[in-house]
């Protein structure tokens, strides 16, 4: 079982999707790995679109992360061309927060183009309470696991320590994987 903390505004993050993806794909395809992702929040925009990724099917979140991850550097481009309208949105009360963040980052067309309507987003973005719960399972999972950055990785509860697909396919054949 691979287990990785991730967290969607990460580079590093999106450069292990990046490279990884076909690989982890064919391991969990042909049955010998399980793979897990869990976010570790570290900001606002991390928020919401962790919880934007979770609008979906249970099928859906990983294929929502793969496509935060592959256009990390035009969304943080789009909140950086604006920041004054991001802070703004951090200061909303809580059950508007996220949909503003959502706005000022162009969250609610970037996730409308994958398969999550405005509408559903704006439900899902709604809920301060589901925000609340992705934080502290973050925080609670983070801490009990000594997760200090992203990405981390654990393949069958013991902490892994390379970050790169080469590190991590290696690990994951000395354990069996094939």
């Amino acid at each position: 079982k691979l287990l990785e903390f991730a967290s969607l505004t990460c580079p590093h993050c999106a450069d292990f999707a990046e490279e990884a993806r076909a690989g982890i794909d064919a391991y969990v395809n042909d049955g010998t790995v399980s793979y897990e992702l869990r976010n570790q929040i570290h900001d606002p925009l991390d928020l919401t679109m962790s919880m934007l990724t979770r609008c979906g099917t249970v099928e859906s979140f990983h294929p929502l992360s793969n496509q935060v991850w592959d256009n990390l550097q035009e969304i943080v481009g789009a909140v950086q061309a604006n920041p004054e309208a991001l802070n703004k949105a951090v200061q909303a009360p809580a059950e508007q927060r996220y949909e503003k963040i959502a706005e000022a980052a162009g969250l609610l067309d970037f996730f409308a183009a994958r398969g999550i309507s405005r509408d559903q987003a704006k439900e899902c973005l709604a809920q301060p309470e589901m925000a609340e719960q992705i934080v502290e399972e973050s925080n609670t999972q983070s801490e009990e696991m000594d997760v200090t950055g992203t990405p981390t990785f654990f393949l069958n509860g013991r902490k892994l320590d390379g970050n790169t697909w080469a590190a991590i396919e290696a690990d994951l054949q000395q354990a069996g994987a094939r």
